[in-house]
Order: C-alpha cells, then sequence, then structure tokens
C-alpha cells in the first residue's frame, strides 16, 4: 500500500500540525497487567483520537489532485468525522458529516466546532454511510471513506512513532472498527521488519470482524450493540480484512463492562480519560494478561472522546 519512505513522509506533513504523540511505559499498569505496558497517548492530538492523522494525508492529496473540488462527505460516529473537519479546514475544503441518530452529542458539537456541516440519519454507522453515499452522488460531492489507503497511510504514523519510541515489543493491542488503525500498525511494524505481534480487539456486541477473521470472509451482522462507538460495525472493509488476516495474530473480543473497567484503570493508573474505542486494547490486554506475565506490550489509547454523561453511566456506575 505505500513504502517506508512514503511513510515517513506523511509524518512529516502530520508533523507540520502537531508534534508526535508521547508513548510511556506505566508503572501502575505494568503492576496491573504483569507487564511492561507501553501506552501510545493518541488521546493527545488535536481532535482527541488518532483518525485526525489520516484526515492531513487525506486532504493533502485531495488538494493536489482536485483542487476544484465542491467538498467532502462522509459518515461517522465521531472520531473519523472530527479528522474531517479538521483537515479539510486546514485545506479549506467544506466538509459535511452524516452521524446515525443518537450519536454522541459532545463528538456532533466538535465536529460542528471545527467547521463541518452536521446531518443526523439512521440508527447506526453503517445506515449513516449509506446515505452520505447517496448525498455525495446527489450533490456532486466527494465521498471519503472510513478505509482507504490515504487514511490506512496517516493512521499508520502513530505506530511508526510508537515502533521508534519504545523498546521492542513482544505484542501490541490495536482495536478495530472499520480497520484503518489495525492495518496501518501492521503495515508500519512489516515495514519497519519487526516482528511484534498484533492483536486486535472488538466488541462482543459487534464482532464482526473477529467473525470475518475466523470464518476467512466478510461476514456482516445485524447489529453492533456496544458502548464503545468507535468500534460499532456491522460491515467489514474486505481490503482491511485481508489485511488483518495476513497480519494479525487474532481478533479478542470484550463485554462493555471490561471496557469500562479499563477507563476506571487509564484516570486512576494515569489520570487520562479515555473512550471505549481508547481503552479497549488495555481491557484486551487485561483479559489476555497470563499470555504476557514479564514481557513489554503496546496498547494505543487512541482516543478520549467520551461524553460525560455515559462516563457517569457506564463507567462510573
Amino acid at each position: 500500500m505505500f513504502t517506508l519512505a512514503e511513510l515517513e513522509a506523511a509524518a512529516d506533513l502530520i508533523h507540520a500540525a502537531f508534534p508526535a504523540t508521547q508513548s510511556y511505559a506505566w508503572p501502575l499498569l505494568a503492576e496491573r497487567a504483569g507487564c511492561e505496558v507501553w501506552v501510545k497517548h493518541e488521546n493527545h492530538t488535536p481532535t482527541g483520537a488518532f483518525k485526525v492523522r489520516g484526515g492531513l494525508v487525506y486532504f493533502d492529496r485531495l488538494k493536489r489532485e482536485r483542487p476544484d473540488v465542491a467538498g467532502v462527505i462522509s459518515a461517522t460516529r465521531g472520531n473519523h468525522g472530527q479528522s474531517l473537519a479538521y483537515a479539510g479546514a486546514r485545506a479549506g475544503i467544506p466538509v459535511t458529516i452524516v452521524v446515525p441518530h443518537g450519536n454522541s452529542a459532545e463528538k456532533n458539537a466538535a465536529m460542528r466546532a471545527q467547521g463541518a456541516k452536521l446531518i443526523e440519519h439512521g440508527g447506526d454507522f453503517d445506515a449513516a454511510r449509506l446515505h452520505a453515499m447517496a448525498l455525495a452522488a446527489r450533490d456532486g460531492l466527494e465521498f471519503a471513506p472510513s478505509f482507504a489507503p490515504d487514511l490506512v497511510k496517516g493512521v499508520a504514523t502513530w505506530a511508526l512513532e510508537l515502533f521508534r519510541a519504545a523498546p521492542p515489543l513482544d505484542a501490541l493491542y490495536v482495536p478495530i472498527g472499520l480497520g484503518s488503525g489495525i492495518c496501518g500498525a501492521i503495515m508500519a511494524r512489516d515495514l519497519l521488519g519487526l516482528r511484534t505481534e498484533i492483536i486486535g480487539v472488538q466488541s462482543k456486541g459487534a464482532p464482526s470482524y473477529a467473525l470475518s477473521f475466523a470464518a476467512g470472509h466478510v461476514v456482516e451482522t445485524q447489529r453492533a450493540e456496544t458502548r464503545a462507538d468507535g468500534m460499532a460495525t456491522r460491515v467489514p472493509d474486505a481490503a482491511a480484512l485481508a489485511i488483518i488476516r495476513a497480519g494479525a495474530s487474532g481478533i479478542v473480543t470484550l463485554d462493555d463492562a471490561e471496557v469500562a473497567a479499563a477507563i476506571r484503570a487509564y484516570w486512576s493508573d494515569t489520570h487520562n480519560l479515555a473512550e471505549g474505542a481508547g481503552a479497549a486494547p488495555l481491557a484486551g490486554l487485561l483479559q489476555q494478561k497470563s499470555r504476557w506475565a514479564g514481557k513489554r506490550v503496546g496498547v494505543v489509547l487512541c482516543g478520549g472522546n467520551i461524553d460525560l454523561a455515559l462516563f457517569r453511566d457506564w463507567v462510573l456506575a
């Protein structure tokens, strides 16, 4: 999909907007997990999530190749939309985002504050995505998918930073929404010639990639029921699944209680607030901690955008 030189050029482009995020080995997390735990703090980007990296790379190419584009439209549960809104504003290109009804109020507000036009449609991400594609065709807008080469290359830069900042990692846990984060991590690992085992993380209520990984082909689900909205995907991307099946060792699934416990652990052990998908890698490590006793493991805190009401109801209950 891209070379190491192209990935490094993407990192340079992103670092013109914000510096590399920090990677820390937290002692209290090590005590909790029974291994050395390195956290990649993607909750410290300008949008509070790793997706912004892909948006910057996407709009850089779009502005060069299609300077007269009328605008960009996409669908999201939040972080992808914030990424496009942030990068679109920097590029001077209008952005429209379709979100499902009942989407995070605070993420909606953040997207509007970044300059995006917001449309509510459908009951979940996949319904919103189909509506965004229809509006793109009707209004002559560029549809920005949630999984595309530009996005993978952009988000892969977080893994490039982590692999170069941390000592050699035995394993790395990455959440799966539509797949750009884990595919980027696989690509970065392979380009650097590392042997780190990469493990995907999904919700038991939204296990489409876990089912597809086991079956060897795309398996759609009828529902995506989880409070970790960044992992609430019913329809896997076939290209993403191919990369994951070739490069990940497996996918662990979690219930929402495990994710909530990991959010609490981040707060108590590091004083960082994580959203559901952001805490899921740590929850996956804690579920499998017997595998990694005395080893060195990485987790990406991929976002910290959790509504206060959801945090109170879910995490503090």
